[in-house]
């Protein structure tokens, strides 16, 4: 009897676990101009918080320069990879036509 109630048991948790519904609820595709975008966002905000906690003295002079130079050309290289997946899209949406 002990037997039959840990397989039922074990057999529910199992079931539990794997179940796949019959309808998944995906979100919204990412594509590579999206991603970019929201880390442009996360970046300026890394780049506030620095200055901010560097005006509240949290940071010595030669660490803030150095972080924010490295945040800066994280930014740069973002913006201009944003930059030229516009230009693409743009030049892709003119050669079929459209505007």
């Amino acid at each position: 009897m002990i037997w039959l109630i840990c397989a039922l048991v074990t057999a529910s948790v199992l079931l539990y676990v794997f179940y796949l519904p019959g309808k998944l609820q995906l979100g919204p595709e990412k594509t590579r101009l999206g991603y970019l975008r929201e880390r442009r966002e996360a970046v300026y905000e890394n780049l506030r918080d620095l200055n901010f906690e560097y005006k509240a003295g949290k940071f010595p002079d030669a660490d803030y320069q150095s972080m924010k130079l490295s945040l800066e050309e994280e930014a740069a290289g973002i913006l201009a990879e944003i930059a030229r997946l516009e230009e693409a899209a743009r030049l892709h949406r003119i050669g079929r036509g459209a505007v």
